[in-house]
């Protein structure tokens, strides 16, 4: 008889589960907005555009953007043996820096981010 109450305990609470997690949809979240590559760190969504002439990354939360303002980020290029780090600068709703970067398909990003109030995040991109 035990058994047959902690089987029903465990699909009932199952089935609650399975319930909460209908109504979810974050994967939407997580779409580039700015033509760049995405990725979520502590539910914050960050989106990297780099170019040959410019990087600039973007911060959602739950799709609203994120105040950088006050804000510190660097970003560290990797591509072999090579190894460039820059500062970016807040620049209105993003972090931003110009110049002249090697941009080439598997190369990866580290970004480490600081903001008032949320703590230091670090934050890998790979672009394809």
């Amino acid at each position: 008889m035990k058994h047959a109450s902690v089987i029903a305990t465990v699909i009932v609470l199952v089935s609650f589960s399975v319930f909460a997690a209908g109504g979810h949809d974050h994967d939407k979240d997580h779409v580039p907005r700015h033509g760049g590559m995405v990725a979520e760190v502590n539910e914050v969504d960050y989106e990297l555009v780099a170019t040959r002439t410019l990087l600039q990354l973007y911060l959602r939360d739950h799709g609203k953007s994120v105040a950088v303002t006050g804000g510190a980020a660097r970003v560290t290029l990797l591509s072999g043996k090579e190894r460039i780090e820059t500062a970016l600068l807040p620049a209105g709703e993003k972090f931003e820096v110009q110049g002249h970067f090697k941009i080439i398909p598997g190369m990866k990003f580290v970004a480490v981010v600081a903001l008032p109030g949320r703590g230091e995040a670090t934050v890998w991109f790979r672009l394809r």
